[in-house]
């Protein structure tokens, strides 16, 4: 992976629960906690965001902005990002391997925040599955939606990386 990649947090969400834990350390990646007063200027980078046009290759290079939050809190943590960004999605027809369950608020269709980063540095041409190293739901991830090949071997993902539900593997 080429392009550095900036987090924010927002602070509400868990860390133990957060897709991108595990690269943590990474010299690539920065990561930032919402705090109150927490602004950050985003200029010159690719900010994730849905609604806006899709990422393409014209888009390698950039660095990447990540907003990590629930659906519900998004809003609040989107206020604290400003600056001359592009803002760029996924295409809707990406489809999350995350199996996502909410009891009090309906999510939109989505992607994990790991997912999101995956797809974004492989529609800019940047494909690079070692970020999805660690990830359960990797493998499956990049099944559903035919990127098998952009791994470099059929056991790029090791057993600890699989999800199994009642002795199924998914």
């Amino acid at each position: 992976m080429q392009a550095k990649v900036a987090v924010i947090r927002h602070p509400r969400e868990n860390v133990k629960k957060c897709s991108l834990r595990r690269l943590h350390g990474n010299p690539n990646f920065e990561f930032f906690r919402a705090s109150e007063k927490f602004f950050f200027d985003a200029t010159g980078f690719l900010l994730l965001e849905m609604g806006a046009p899709p990422v393409t290759p014209a888009d390698a290079g950039l660095p990447i902005l990540l907003l990590d939050s629930t659906w519900r809190l998004l809003p609040s943590l989107r206020a604290k990002v400003g600056g001359k960004f592009t803002a760029r999605s996924i295409p809707p027809e990406i489809r999350t391997a995350y199996p996502r369950v909410s009891k009090v608020f309906d999510d939109p269709a989505g992607l994990a925040t790991i997912e999101a980063l995956y797809a974004a540095i492989k529609l800019s041409g940047n494909p690079d599955p070692s970020v999805l190293k660690g990830y359960p739901f990797a493998r499956k991830f990049m099944e559903i939606n035919g990127w098998l090949s952009d791994l470099p071997s059929p056991d790029f993902f090791d057993a600890s990386e699989s999800v199994f539900c009642g002795g199924t593997q998914i």
